[in-house]
C-alpha cells in the first residue's frame, strides 16, 4: 500500500492546498511510520502511561486534519510535525494526569528511590517539554532539530533536508542540543548560551 514519494509529495503538498480530503489518503500511507514515532515516544514515558498507541496516533490524526496554513513539502516535514503534534499530546497528557494528582494519593518514595529512577528512567515528557520550550527561546534551530530527530525518529540526513540545512551542521547542532538538554535536565550548573 505504498505510493511511490513523489506520489506521496504531491499529495501532501495538494492537502496543503485546501484538499483536505486527501487526509484520509495520506494518514493511512504513513500509518506504520506514524505508529513508529508514538511508540518511541512511549519508550521513553516508561510502562506507567495510560495512553496507547493507537490512541496517540488516532488524535494526532483529527488534530492534523485541522491543521491549516502549513505547507507540507515532504514526507520527513510532515512526519516532524506529526511529532510536534504527538509530543504535545502527551505534554498535556501528563499535565492533567499530573494536576488530577495533586494532593490526594501522593507515593512516597526515599531519597534512594530517586537517585536510582534519575538513571534508569528517561526525563519525564513535561520536564523534557519545558527544557526544549528554553531551548528554543534562545536557539530555535537546535530545538528543531531535537524535534525531528528525538521525536520524529528521523535521520541526520532526513532531518537536514527538512531544515534545509546540511548534514554537518545538523548533527553538530544535535551534539550541542543534546549537552545543553542534558545539563537543563540535570540541574548541571550554569547554562552556557547556544551559538
Amino acid at each position: 500500500m505504498s505510493e511511490p514519494p513523489t506520489a506521496l509529495g504531491e499529495m501532501l503538498r495538494q492537502w496543503s492546498d485546501g484538499g483536505s480530503a486527501l487526509a484520509d489518503r495520506v494518514v493511512p500511507l504513513l500509518y506504520w511510520e506514524l505508529k513508529r514515532i508514538a511508540a518511541r515516544q512511549f519508550r521513553r514515558e516508561g510502562p506507567a502511561h495510560t495512553l496507547q498507541t493507537t490512541a496517540l496516533v488516532n488524535e494526532a490524526y483529527m488534530r492534523l486534519r485541522e491543521v491549516h496554513g502549513v505547507r507540507w513539502e515532504s514526507r520527513e516535514q510532515f512526519l516532524g510535525f506529526a511529532a510536534h503534534l504527538m509530543r504535545r499530546i502527551l505534554v498535556e497528557h501528563a499535565r492533567r494526569k499530573s494536576s488530577a494528582k495533586r494532593g490526594g494519593g501522593a507515593l512516597r518514595i526515599t531519597l534512594e528511590e530517586i537517585e536510582e529512577r534519575e538513571t534508569t528512567q528517561p526525563p519525564h515528557v513535561v520536564a523534557l517539554d519545558e527544557a526544549l520550550e528554553a531551548l528554543g527561546a534562545i536557539d530555535a534551530r537546535k530545538a528543531a532539530v531535537v524535534e525531528l530527530r528525538f521525536f520524529g525518529g528521523l535521520s541526520i540526513t532526513e532531518t537536514a533536508a527538512v531544515l534545509r540545512l546540511s548534514p554537518e551542521t545538523v548533527g553538530r547542532e544535535w551534539r550541542r542540543a543534546k549537552a545543553w538538554l542534558y545539563r537543563e535536565l540535570s540541574g548541571g550548573g550554569e547554562v552556557p548560551r547556544a551559538g
